[in-house]
């Protein structure tokens, strides 16, 4: 298999593996990297290789041994394993390394403001103590300027090493869950859903990047307030405990919140399951919901699902709300608290008391109210996931089987099976052989090496050859002699880059012929002793099948043990050993001759001369007979992939000499340049009212004055307390004019003589309302702001998944369902928890920062000359920094959906995979997926780090010049004033990067939005409904008029009809033949309009190009190839509008057969099926199918090739069926088995998109040199000789005014409404 990666011998060798010390602590070795984003796009190539101790295989196989070690231990002391166990095991020692970083950071920041408060006291003395010593408030100017900037670089350090440490948690769990889904066996299929596993891999396993972060802080938090505390207890004394008693609430109520987003993750995971489950099934089958006309039902289910999800992300959205608003005041709540005991107590308010107290509670503030919650909080959620992924991986795994085994002598080869008992349906031998299915009981050896050919063939991504070669070299000789024996030497002539042209996701640009013999040719060309082909004759029509048959099963095989299951009874001559299978038990077994005297196998070839003569008879109930290879004695089954099967289409897609098909799978879209203010705008207004979006500005203008009022307000008190106890006002100018509102807080005009004393009721009461403020309108922008986000998170997923459904059969084609479905899972996940909580605190901080450069300026006026070059600084390293990280955010995306499309291809193809014995190299494939998104998450936590250590920098430098300015200012300067700017300013460390970086974070993020936005705005197809509403009984008739159509499946590709012009007659039967890409289906997508047909196409006088798609699908029904069911009851999928009664399903299951098996469910018609239907066989949904369509009683049914993969008797069941109930309808039938379409009406021949004979069976045959003719012929001649023979007898007692009633009929329809004309031949 071919993984969609840049060659990685073009990337360069990661520099930081050879950086120096300096470059290391810096990240000055992005340099390069950044230099080349800045000039031009970024690239894969343009990457750097992973570290190795960031291998996926590496870090995969470590996690590995420590979780098989766990599980051992655990069955030893009989108890279930734990995986968090495992996880500590294996990370413990470097992770508690990392803590050393951060403990060290939050020593300094418990310092800092120790330092501050004796800078404050300087100007407190100055100029009335003699004894203020300005060198030494110099000193300690310079230890707040070189604290600041040890806090930057230990912070930085710190969270780069976690970051990498989460990454690398994350990197060996989706190793270990890959791993475990190419292990699952069929119980365990049963219980998880590919949706599941997809969500495990997209969001489960991100938990882990999240938790590393603040995991230190639960241990961290509790050591720092105690440290506090006691310099508080110093400074203020006890009153302290009063705020501190405020943080020690905080905790249980943060505990509280964290069970509360425990339980909540619970039930948005398992929705989120739910609705990704029900996504990648809507998008495996979204021909037959199109077809059927179910679109606005899957919306409304997806719809309902998305509410429920939606409703628990707002529940635990407005938690994150109140813990974001409690972050944001409770400082604000503590301070107060704190300073009016201290003030009430008797105490005088001095400016070094206020900030260094505001400082020491900002500092634990940090540390208690955001990252110890968060840390709770993320840990819970964190177990959540643990649990999910822990049942995952120890769900039942199939018995391993030898992956390398010695060639064994052809003669020695065997298969014996010999009393087995397993859970049987058709699929049930054929998965025991390959070790797919636990037997109950019997006995069961395999000797030699097995390959294996699946009956839905499975093709990957990646080229022909990729797909037959699949991990084998290429041997030249061999190779062409595989694709002659295969018949697929013409189809590769045809295309320009012949076996190196490239095929889409499940074979989208393939006919289903063309996938058969692919998928055959790939176990032909395995070095095997023994070949199991589990009827890959039934997809291709009959002259391939022989050729097929001698060329390759007696040809190249001839020397192999085959055991080959088919419906193609003619060949049962040439096997050396058949077996007879009924319901499950074995009724006869021998050779061909031996079998004669057997009255199963003689009742089963009669069946055979009855319905198709001697060639493709019928068969007993429930199993296909047996044609078996030399020298094996053994059995046969169908077998389905075991999960996903690949629901590729009803349509025929280009046959593959189409230009499409040599071009390369579409890469996926990955935008350019900024994040422009209309995606902004639109993604605001997915959520709320204009006008709401416009009340939010002042809403957060007035919540953030408050919150600096308070402060200022403080200050002011200080600055007034310390002139009260001095008597006299300084010299000068009066303080208020450092203020903003120029009023004296006491009242006392301004040059006037203070009081005595402060009016400390005003003071207090004043301070008590700004605090009340600041909290209230803190919370409600936070709830406001939350529930905006969350709305248009919802609107846009619904707006995107409509998009999707309206878009033509065509975007599935060439997209990958792992590509579609990372926009549901990961996508939407980042518009639903991280981008609404990013957004957000963005909005805070840049409002915080606005503040400290606000307050500082009014201060320090002249502050404002160095913050204009800081800033011209700022805004070049910010411009320089998001052309590379956009670029490195999109790279990410975008390498992130091949790792979701191995997996879903994995799990189509899993018994394949297993039968050749290559689930390690898959696995080298899915962790050469992961390495690259590695490769681009690696940079992207790296360039990210690069920025905000000089974005430190240029805050250090602020820091730096405002506590110096302060000094060298001295003589203006009051204490309040110096507390209230440095205090600010130190804030800007952590505070302004982290701000910058969240806005740099919420244009990376909304790259999300951007793909989202991009599906929503997807090509439609025509309108569901239109103006033009045909009668209620419409269409009464079933005629059907084809009127010079030419029909292309989009307008870059060559046409696959031409020039066609057919007329069919109300109540015709008509069969549409031809070669594999002759057109046949393509003629059923011009009908059903999947892409618009150019010309017209009438029913019964209507235009169907003028009807809404709804109301022309829904009057026609359709019986698929590919049988397709849905997640959901037995009833919903026959009935899903609810409009038949009981009464009326129960009768439909009746007349196909089917209702004896319903009934023995366990709730009958409420049974939930499984993913795909898998808990029915390929024919019990087939006929499943074929009720819905009696139930629609439509009059045009239309048949695609319904019974090429069912068993005679179905197949048998299927046509008496539709001959008995669809009598008075108009049937289309698309077969390769002759004898099911020998008995219409008329046959239509297709050949490149033409038609080449169009008239009834006996008059065609008559040719000689007609081309229905020669198909017959190469039929064989018993066969041939039935064929004739029927078509002669429908012939003759045929009623010919009855059919040249039909044919005038359709001659007035034409007269009346369209005119048109047919041809027989070109």
């Amino acid at each position: 298999m071919e993984v969609p990666l840049q060659d990685p011998g073009k990337r360069r060798d990661n520099p930081s593996a050879s950086a120096n010390l300096f470059s290391k602590i810096f990240f000055c070795w992005l340099g390069p990297l950044f230099k080349a984003g800045y000039g031009r796009r970024l690239e894969e190539d343009d990457m750097y290789h992973v570290l190795p101790e960031d291998g996926s295989e590496r870090l995969g196989d470590e996690l590995q041994r420590y979780w098989d070690e766990e599980v051992l231990r655990a069955k030893e002391d009989l108890r279930p394993p734990k995986l968090t166990k495992a996880l500590i095991q294996c990370y413990w020692k470097s992770y508690i390394f990392i803590g050393v970083y951060i403990f060290l950071e939050e020593t300094i920041k418990v310092v800092q403001p120790v330092l501050l408060g004796q800078l404050i006291v300087y100007f407190e003395s100055y100029p009335h103590d003699a004894s203020a010593s300005l060198p030494e408030a110099y000193g300690y100017a310079g230890a707040v300027c070189v604290s600041t900037v040890f806090l930057a670089l230990l912070h930085h350090l710190y969270f780069y090493h976690v970051q990498m440490a989460g990454m690398k948690i994350r990197i060996a769990m989706c190793h270990m869950i890959y791993r475990k889904a190419l292990r699952l066996n069929s119980k365990a299929l049963a219980k998880t859903t590919t949706g599941q596993i997809v969500n495990l891999l997209s969001n489960d396993v991100n938990k882990f990047d999240e938790v590393t972060l603040y995991l230190h802080f639960l241990w961290l938090g509790p050591l720092q307030a105690l440290a506090v505390m006691l310099l508080l207890l110093f400074l203020i004394g006890p009153s302290c405990l009063a705020g501190m008693t405020v943080l020690v609430v905080l905790i249980p109520v943060q505990t509280v919140f964290g069970r509360l987003f425990s339980t909540l993750r619970a039930q948005t995971a398992a929705l989120a399951d739910d609705r990704i489950r029900m996504m990648s099934e809507v998008v495996s089958g979204i021909r037959i919901i199109k077809m059927y006309g179910w679109e606005k039902l899957f919306t409304e289910l997806v719809n309902e699902v998305r509410r429920k999800e939606c409703s628990r992300i707002m529940k635990s959205s407005y938690l994150r709300a109140l813990n974001m608003a409690s972050f944001f005041v409770a400082n604000k709540v503590i301070v107060f608290i704190a300073l009016s005991a201290y003030v009430l107590a008797g105490n005088k308010m001095a400016a070094s008391t206020v900030f260094v107290a505001l400082s020491l509670y900002g500092a634990v503030r940090l540390t208690i109210t955001l990252f110890f919650p968060s840390a709770i909080e993320k840990v819970s959620e964190t177990l959540i996931s643990v649990r999910r992924i822990r049942s995952f991986l120890l769900l039942e795994e199939v018995v391993p089987q030898p992956t390398d085994l010695p060639e064994t002598e052809s003669k020695d080869c065997m298969v014996q099976v010999q009393d087995l008992k397993c859970y049987w349906d058709k699929s049930s031998l054929l998965g025991a052989i390959l070790g797919e299915l636990n037997q109950e009981s019997g006995v069961l050896k395999v000797k030699g090496r097995l390959t294996y050919a699946s009956q839905q063939p499975w093709i990957f991504p990646g080229t022909i050859r990729s797909n037959i070669l699949f991990g084998k070299a290429l041997i030249p000789q061999k190779y062409e002699r595989v694709l002659q024996a295969c018949a697929l030497k013409k189809d590769m002539a045809l295309l320009p880059d012949g076996d190196l042209s490239v095929i889409g996701d499940r074979g989208a640009n393939l006919s289903g012929g063309q996938k058969a013999r692919i998928n055959l040719a790939r176990a032909v060309y395995q070095d095997a002793d023994i070949y199991l082909l589990d009827d890959p004759l039934s997809a291709v029509d009959s002259e391939v099948g022989r050729h097929l048959f001698e060329e390759c099963i007696c040809g190249v095989l001839k020397k192999k043990p085959r055991i080959l299951v088919t419906h193609q009874l003619q060949y049962l001559k040439a096997a050396h050993h058949i077996l007879v299978l009924k319901e499950g038990s074995m009724v006869a077994h021998g050779t061909y001759s031996e079998l004669q005297g057997s009255v199963d196998f003689l009742s089963l070839l009669k069946r055979g001369e009855d319905e198709e003569g001697v060639g493709e008879g019928g068969e007993r109930p429930e199993s296909p007979p047996l044609s078996l290879g030399r020298s094996c004695s053994g059995s046969v089954a169908s077998l389905s992939p075991s999960l996903g099967a690949s629901l590729h289409s009803l349509t025929e897609t280009p046959p593959l000499h189409d230009e499409e098909a040599s071009k390369p799978m579409a890469e996926e879209s990955r935008s350019e340049g900024t994040i422009g203010l209309r995606l902004y705008l639109q993604y605001l207004t997915a959520g709320a009212h204009w006008l709401l979006l416009l009340s939010l500005i002042p809403l957060n203008l007035l919540a953030h004055t408050a919150y600096i009022l308070q402060d200022w307000w403080l200050a002011n008190w200080a600055s007034e307390q310390g002139r009260a106890d001095r008597g006299a006002h300084p010299n000068g100018a009066p303080p208020n004019e450092a203020h903003p509102n120029g009023a004296h807080p006491n009242g006392a005009p301004p040059n006037g003589a203070p009081p005595p004393q402060l009016d400390l009721h005003l003071y207090l009461v004043v301070y008590a309302g700004l605090t009340a403020a600041s909290v209230a309108l803190g919370f409600v922008r936070s709830l406001v702001f939350f529930n905006v986000l969350v709305r248009s998170a919802q609107s846009l997923h619904n707006a995107m998944f409509t998009a999707m459904l309206r878009s033509p059969v065509r975007f599935f084609d060439l997209n990958p369902i792992g590509r579609i479905l990372n926009r549901f899972s990961k996508d939407i996940g980042q518009l639903d928890s991280l981008l609404p909580w990013t957004f957000v605190d963005f909005i805070q901080v840049l409002l915080q920062v606005l503040g400290v450069i606000a307050v500082a300026a009014v201060a320090i006026p002249w502050i404002l000359l160095p913050v204009v070059p800081l800033f011209i600084i700022f805004l070049f390293l910010r411009r320089y920094f998001l052309r590379t990280s956009r670029d490195i955010k999109r790279l990410e995306s975008t390498t992130r959906s091949p790792v979701f499309s191995h997996l879903s291809s994995s799990l189509q193809g899993l018994a394949t995979i297993r039968a050749f014995r290559a689930q390690h190299r898959f696995q080298e494939m899915f962790d050469a997926c992961q390495d690259l998104h590695t490769e681009a998450w690696f940079l992207f936590l790296t360039t990210s780090r690069w920025f905000a250590v000089r974005l430190d920098g240029i805050c250090s430098t602020f820091i730096a010049v405002t506590a110096f300015g302060c000094l060298y200012l001295r003589d203006d300067m009051e204490p309040g004033a110096v507390g209230l700017v440095l205090s600010y300013a130190l804030t800007l460390i952590g505070m302004f990067q982290w701000g910058v970086r969240q806005s740099a974070e919420v244009e990376n993020m909304m790259t999300s939005v951007e793909r989202v936005v991009e599906y929503t705005q997807l090509e439609s197809e025509g309108a569901w409904e239109t103006n033009t509403q045909p009668p209620p009984d419409w269409p009464a008739n079933g005629s059907i008029t084809f009127d010079r159509v030419n029909f292309s499946y989009s307008s870059q590709e060559p046409l696959v009809l031409k020039n066609l012009n057919v007329v069919i007659s109300s109540r015709e039967k008509v069969g549409i033949v031809g070669r594999t890409g002759a057109g046949k289906s393509s003629l059923i997508s011009a009908l059903f309009r999947l892409a618009e047909p150019d010309g017209r196409v009438t029913i019964d006088g209507f235009l169907t190009s003028e009807l809404g798609l709804h109301t022309l699908r829904q009057k026609m029904s359709i019986i698929p190839q590919d049988p397709v069911l849905f997640t959901g009851t037995v009833r919903t999928n026959l009935d899903p509008f609810s409009r038949h009664t009981d009464k009326d399903l129960w009768n439909a299951l009746q007349e196909v057969q089917m209702k004896g098996v319903v009934e023995e469910l366990p709730c009958k018609l409420e049974t939930m099926l499984a993913e795909s239907g898998s808990n029915f066989s390929v024919g019990q949904k087939q006929l499943v199918c074929l009720a819905r369509a009696v139930l629609r009683k439509n009059r045009i049914l239309v048949i695609d090739e319904a019974t090429a993969n069912v068993d005679p008797r179905t197949d048998s069941l299927i046509q008496e069926t539709i001959r008995e109930k669809f009598d008075d309808c108009t049937v289309l039938t698309i077969a390769h088995r002759l004898n099911t379409i020998i008995h219409c009406d008329r046959i239509l021949v297709l050949e490149a998109g033409r038609i080449r004979e169009f008239d009834e069976p006996h008059v065609l045959l008559q040719d000689r040199h007609g081309v229905l003719y020669q198909m017959v012929e190469q039929t064989g001649p018993v066969e041939a000789a039935s064929l004739h023979h029927t078509a002669s007898q429908v012939y003759m007692n045929k009623s010919r005014p009855c059919l040249s009633e039909r044919l005038r009929d359709g001659e007035e329809q034409a007269a009346r409404g369209t005119r048109v004309s047919y041809e027989t031949s070109l």
